[in-house]
């Protein structure tokens, strides 16, 4: 990224101007700040968060008087954290401080600043056992999945991409950036390829279900032989497939409808479906082990969070309270 003399910088990926702060200490710890955001983070959302979570810290900073980057200390970052615990919950806390903390680390490394003043300051405490993520029964699943009219292309491309999502634990921005070229067949089973976080590439075999929606669409779409072009396709408002990719809301809003359609609950969302089929999984004797090498988790702790099995058990028990 090249910096405009004439104009404030813009943080690559986001609409946010170069922070005061920053800009006051000089080209060299501009340059740095910027590379933090344009060569540290990759994802272009998580991008974006830590963005705004650096500029909120440093505005926040500057009208307590802080007026050069040295001035930070511990005792100024700790009482953003203490402020801003005051309106946030502790996720969105923690991740304004790992990006504040993170920040700071690279300006270290880059030797802008002699020691990170983020690193000794505590995050709220925040510990979950169970998620929060709306998630369906076998029944239901196959409820919603049944009502969708595949006598339309709208219909099979939004069949085969719920069917990505719940038979390959996928998160949505991984299903919908994938290549007609991310599904393909080798020896005699087909796979999907998912492009995850941190640019991690994750193959799945693609369950026999999940195969026959997406072989239908793409049959239907004619998009076989455009190995590099999207596979999951935006329509135009003539309800004409287009060449460019559906997004993460166009698939949220979808799956909004489709809900509705069918009767379900409201508050379904994308991530519905990688809980259901984690969920259903583990139910038939899977393991949590394998469950968390299909979706791709770094830990057996995230895993768990979209198991449900438990849920059963747990209303079982308490029915044991006869009163």
């Amino acid at each position: 990224m090249s910096l405009d003399d004439d104009n404030p910088a813009i943080l690559p990926s986001t609409h946010l101007p170069l922070p005061p702060l920053v800009a006051s200490a000089g080209p060299a710890a501009t340059r740095r700040f910027i590379e933090f955001f344009a060569a540290q983070i990759r994802n272009a959302n998580t991008r974006e968060a830590y963005a705004r979570a650096v500029a909120n810290f440093l505005e926040w900073s500057e009208s307590r008087g802080v007026r050069h980057l040295s001035e930070i200390q511990p005792i100024i970052v700790a009482g953003y954290i203490e402020d801003l615990a005051t309106a946030y919950s502790a996720p969105t806390v923690k991740q304004h401080l790992a990006a504040i903390r993170m920040l700071f680390d690279w300006l270290v490394v880059g030797h802008i600043i002699v020691t990170n003043p983020a690193s000794a300051v505590r995050g709220p405490r925040h510990v979950v056992k169970r998620g929060k993520t709306p998630v369906l029964t076998a029944d239901e699943a196959r409820q919603l999945i049944d009502s969708i009219d595949v006598g339309t292309l709208i219909g099979l491309r939004d069949r085969a991409l719920i069917g990505v999502m719940v038979y390959s634990f996928a998160r949505v921005s991984a299903a919908v950036s994938m290549q007609v070229e991310d599904y393909f067949q080798e020896g005699k089973r087909c796979w999907f390829r998912l492009h995850e976080k941190g640019g991690k590439e994750h193959v799945v075999p693609a369950h026999h279900n999940a195969q026959a929606y997406l072989d239908a669409y793409v049959q239907a779409s004619g998009a076989a032989s455009e190995r590099e072009s999207p596979l999951f396709r935006s329509f135009d408002r003539l309800g004409k497939i287009t060449d460019r990719a559906m997004t993460r809301n166009d698939a949220f809003r979808m799956i909004k409808r489709r809900a509705k359609a069918a009767g379900l609950s409201d508050k379904i969302c994308c991530h519905t479906f990688r809980a259901t089929g984690i969920t259903a999984y583990l139910d038939n004797g899977g393991t949590i082990e394998n469950a968390q090498a299909i979706a791709a988790h770094e830990s057996p702790r995230t895993t768990k969070l979209y198991d449900r099995t438990d849920d059963e058990i747990t209303l079982d028990e308490i029915e044991r309270i006869l009163i």
